[in-house]
């Protein structure tokens, strides 16, 4: 018979209990260092510490100027209808949304995606009235059509309950969707009308009301 074959045992797993917490150990010698240092250098720690808030406080300074100048800057673009060439249709949908913010309406809420129904903005007026608005991003060459604005009649008051439906677009209308839209109460705002909203900040629901 041959010789039997020797098994290595199988070194024992540590259990957890048997590890050494090398973290917390870690932490309290960085505690006592640091206290060693401060009781050892007073002046130099506290020159230390007063550097360290000095440069928080710059830091801060800097973030908030520059959050500042950044919302400046997009209250500027917001003015502009310029700012709205090349922009997706939801970026247009979050323009629009701003401008009503800044035309006084409040509750006003971005809803364009599948299954909306037509509506892409809707707020509620200073006056109390819901306003909805379509929103469409076109080319100056593409101008939106009658069929746009029947379609958005039928669901603007029965089923979005608008007080003040509004079609925006950074085109123009056709005759026969003005014709239209004089017929079933919508207002359109073409980008000429764009334009003279985002410079005044009123919007042409407010001027028709007065």
């Amino acid at each position: 018979m041959g010789a039997k074959r020797r098994t290595r045992a199988k070194p024992k797993a540590k259990r957890r209990g048997d590890r050494v917490p090398l973290v917390p150990i870690a932490v309290g010698v960085a505690v006592l260092l640091l206290w060693w240092f401060v009781q050892a250098y007073p002046v130099l720690s506290a020159g230390i510490a007063g550097a360290g808030l000095a440069v928080g406080v710059a830091v801060l300074v800097l973030r908030l100027r520059r959050r500042r100048a950044e919302v400046v800057l997009q209250a500027e673009l917001d003015r502009a209808v310029e700012s709205t060439d090349g922009m997706s249709g939801a970026d247009f949908e979050q323009w629009t949304a701003r401008l009503l913010r800044r035309s006084g309406c409040v509750d006003v809420e971005v809803v364009g995606g599948s299954g909306d129904a037509g509506a892409d903005v809707v707020a509620t007026a200073p006056d109390g009235g819901r306003v909805v608005v379509q929103c469409k991003r076109y080319s100056p060459t593409n101008k939106v059509g009658s069929e746009a604005v029947q379609r958005f009649s039928g669901t603007a008051r029965y089923y979005h309950r608008a007080d003040h439906p509004l079609i925006v677009t950074t085109s123009t209308f056709t005759g026969p969707a003005r014709s239209v839209a004089a017929q079933v109460g919508i207002t359109l705002v073409d980008r000429q009308g764009l334009a003279a909203w985002a410079r005044s900040g009123v919007a042409p629901i407010l001027v028709d009301s007065a």
